[in-house]
């Protein structure tokens, strides 16, 4: 009797272990999400922050006479397009959702760097304190979204890596984790953009 005793409770007592176990890892899988979300969170914003500067410079671009008005259409179309996908943190798990963001948000970048270069061309806005300091900002901010860009890599990259390793596989497996995506470069990134004056 004291022998299967001990056996129930030796049972028993590694059940208890393993699922102990398994809610640490849970747990664990549940504040890597989270970073992964905190992440996202400053990658979009930094994208806000972009968004909003964008009016104040066409504004500012706009009162120069005889700018170029393609070049501005090209960056308010490019703007009204980003701003129109909903950033949520479920559009880290669609991966052809998460490329059309990306991608919105790329057309917006080469817009904005077609108007800073055909810029060049006008002193009078080269000279406007107002578009000097949002240009400046502009700038900034470009960095400010490339560098939360490559956190975000980095925490998805741990994110990735730990649900995908074994035995932690199965209780995100079981608890629903999936992989995300990650920031990637626009095709054609590889290739120096022309500038010609």
């Amino acid at each position: 009797m004291k022998k299967s005793l001990l056996i129930s409770l030796g049972i028993l007592g590694v059940l208890l272990l393993t699922i102990m176990w398994g809610v640490g890892k849970y747990n664990s899988l549940v504040k890597l999400d989270e970073g992964v979300n905190g992440a996202w969170a400053q990658v979009q914003n930094q994208y806000q922050r972009r968004m909003d500067l964008v009016p104040n410079l066409v504004a500012t671009v706009q009162g120069v006479a005889n700018f170029e008005k393609s070049t501005l259409q090209a960056v308010i179309e490019a703007r009204a397009k980003a701003t129109q996908i909903t950033l949520s943190p479920e559009l880290m798990n669609n991966p052809q959702a998460f490329r059309q963001f990306e991608q919105s948000q790329g057309q917006l970048t080469s817009a904005l760097s077609r108007l800073l270069v055909t810029v060049e061309q006008y002193p009078n806005l080269k000279a406007n304190e107002n578009f000097l300091q949002l240009q400046s900002q502009l700038e900034g901010t470009e960095n400010r979204i490339a560098v939360e860009r490559k956190r975000f890599n980095e925490t998805m990259q741990s994110y990735n890596a730990t649900i995908r390793t074994v035995p932690t596989s199965m209780i995100a497996s079981f608890g629903g984790f999936t992989q995300k995506a990650y920031f990637q470069a626009q095709t054609g990134a590889e290739t120096p953009p022309k500038v010609q004056f």
